[in-house]
C-alpha cells in the first residue's frame, strides 16, 4: 500500500514537473507576442489559473534581460494592485479596431475620444487611461469599481451605457455610448441659470438614475454637472462611475473623503460615516446651481465654503416656488437622518410635490419631451463640446498597441496590476 502511495505521488510530482516545463516554453514562445496577451490568455483559463505552477510564471513575469530593465525599477505590485476580476470576456479588442477622430474630454488619467469602430461604423467614446498614472495615485481600485458598476448599468436609459473594455501594456479603454448634447456644466455656462420646469425634468431624470444605483446598493459620491450629459435628444445620461462605492445596504455607511468640493455634504466634511443620502444632499446642490446659478453654500475660499456647508444656514432666494423651496431644504438638510431620502431613499424624492406633475412611468420610457434639444446633426456634430478638448490633436500613441521589445519593467508591471479588466457582453444580451 505504501509503495503505491509513494508511485502515485512520483507520478503526480512528473506530470505536474512536465506541466510546468511546458507552460515555460509556452511562456518564452510567447513572450516577444506581448506579456499582457499572453497573461490575459492564461487568465481566461481559470482550471489554469488554480495551479501553484500558474501563479509562479505570473509572478515571475518580469523581463530578465538588462537592456529592458530601468535604472531603477519600480518594485512589483503590491497585492492591493494586483485586482484580478476574473477572466476577460473579450481579450480580443484592440485600439486598432477604432478610427479615433476628436478628443472630447480630459481626466486626471486620460482622454475621452470620439472613435469610430472600423468593423461596425458605430461611433462610440472611448475613455482611454494611462496605467502608470492610475497607480502612481494608487487609483486603481476606483478604476476597476467603475468597470463594476458600468457592467450593472445595462438596464437603466439615464446611465452611460459599457459596450465593452480592453487593455494593453499600458493603457486601459472602456468603450461607452457617445453622448454628444454636451455637460450639464456646459450649458450652465452659457445660460447662467435654467427656468424651474426645465431644472425640474433634469432633477427627475437624475434622481430615477440614483434610485436605480442606490437600488444595486450603489453610491454615487461624486454627482455635479460634469458628470451630467445630455444626449442628443435633450436627456440626461450620468457618466464617470470612479467615485462609486459598492455593496452599500440600505442602512449601510462608509467613511471615504471624497468627492467635489462645492458638492461635498457636511458629514463627509466631518469624516463621519456616511450613507446613500449623500447622494441626495448632492441632487440638492445640483438643483440649486441649477436654479440659482451657483452651488450653494459657494465661495472661491475652499475653507471658507466649507465652514458654509457645515456651519451657515440655507439662504433660498424669493424667485422660486414654494415647493422647489421645500424640496431644497429637505435635500440641503445638513442633518443626514433628517434629510430627504433617510428613510424610503427613492421613493421620497419621487413623492415629494415638486414633482407632482411627473408621471414617471413616462419619465423613465423617455416619452416627456425634453424642454432643450441639443439640435445636433449627427455624431460629427461636436458643437456642445469645449473647444479646449475638441481642438486638441489625438495621439497616435492612442490608436496603437506598444511593441513588447520596448516596454520598460514598470509598464510591464502595471500591465499585471489590471487582469481580468477586459470585458464583451454575454452573447444572448444582443438577442
Amino acid at each position: 500500500m505504501t509503495v503505491r502511495t509513494e508511485a502515485a505521488r512520483g507520478t503526480l510530482t512528473y506530470s505536474r514537473m512536465r506541466g510546468m516545463v511546458a507552460i515555460l516554453i509556452a511562456f518564452m514562445k510567447q513572450r516577444r507576442m506581448g506579456l499582457n496577451d499572453f497573461i490575459q490568455k492564461i487568465a481566461n483559463n481559470s482550471y489554469a489559473c488554480k495551479h501553484p505552477e500558474v501563479q509562479s510564471i505570473l509572478k515571475i513575469s518580469q523581463p530578465q534581460e538588462p537592456e529592458l530593465l530601468n535604472a531603477n525599477p519600480s518594485p512589483p505590485p503590491s497585492p492591493s494592485q494586483q485586482i484580478n476580476l476574473g477572466p476577460s470576456s473579450n481579450p480580443h479588442a484592440k485600439p486598432s479596431d477604432f478610427h479615433f477622430l476628436k478628443v472630447i474630454g480630459k481626466g486626471s488619467f486620460g482622454k475621452v475620444l470620439l472613435a469610430r469602430h472600423k468593423a461596425e461604423e458605430a461611433f462610440y467614446a472611448v475613455k482611454v487611461l494611462q496605467k502608470k498614472a492610475i497607480l502612481k495615485k494608487k487609483e486603481e481600485k476606483h478604476i476597476m469599481s467603475e468597470r463594476n458598476v458600468l457592467l450593472k448599468n445595462v438596464k437603466h436609459p439615464f446611465l452611460v451605457g459599457l459596450h465593452f473594455s480592453f487593455q494593453t501594456a499600458d493603457k486601459l479603454y472602456f468603450v461607452l455610448d457617445y453622448i454628444n448634447g454636451g455637460e450639464l456644466f456646459y450649458h450652465l455656462q452659457r445660460e447662467r441659470c435654467f427656468l424651474e420646469p426645465r431644472a425640474r425634468f433634469y432633477a427627475a431624470e437624475i434622481a430615477s438614475a440614483l434610485g436605480y444605483l442606490h437600488s444595486l446598493n450603489i453610491v454615487y459620491r461624486d454627482l455635479k454637472p460634469e458628470n451630467i450629459l445630455l444626449d442628443s435628444q435633450g436627456h440626461i445620461v450620468l457618466t464617470d462611475f470612479g467615485l462609486c462605492k459598492e455593496n452599500i445596504e440600505p442602512n449601510g455607511t462608509t467613511s471615504t473623503f471624497c468627492g467635489t468640493p462645492e458638492y461635498l455634504a457636511p458629514e463627509v466634511l466631518h469624516k463621519q460615516p456616511y450613507d446613500r443620502t449623500v447622494d441626495w444632499w448632492c441632487l440638492g446642490a445640483v438643483l440649486y446651481e441649477m436654479l440659482y446659478g451657483l452651488p450653494p453654500f459657494y465661495s472661491r475660499n475652499t475653507a471658507e465654503m466649507y465652514d458654509n456647508i457645515l456651519n451657515k444656514p440655507l439662504q433660498l432666494k424669493p424667485n422660486i416656488t414654494n415647493s422647489a423651496r421645500h424640496l431644497l431644504e429637505g435635500l440641503l438638510q445638513k442633518d443626514r437622518t433628517k434629510r430627504l431620502g433617510a428613510q424610503d431613499d427613492f421613493m421620497e424624492i419621487r413623492n415629494h410635490v415638486f414633482f407632482s406633475v411627473i408621471n414617471w412611468d413616462d419619465l423613465i420610457n423617455k416619452k416627456i419631451t425634453p424642454p432643450f434639444n441639443p439640435n445636433v446633426s449627427g455624431p460629427s456634430d461636436l458643437r456642445h463640446f469645449d473647444p479646449e478638448f475638441t481642438e486638441e490633436p489625438v495621439p497616435n500613441s492612442i490608436g496603437k498597441s506598444p511593441d513588447s521589445i520596448l516596454l520598460t519593467a514598470s509598464v510591464k508591471e502595471a500591465a499585471e496590476a489590471f487582469l481580468g479588466f477586459s470585458y464583451a457582453p454575454p452573447v444572448d444580451s444582443f438577442l
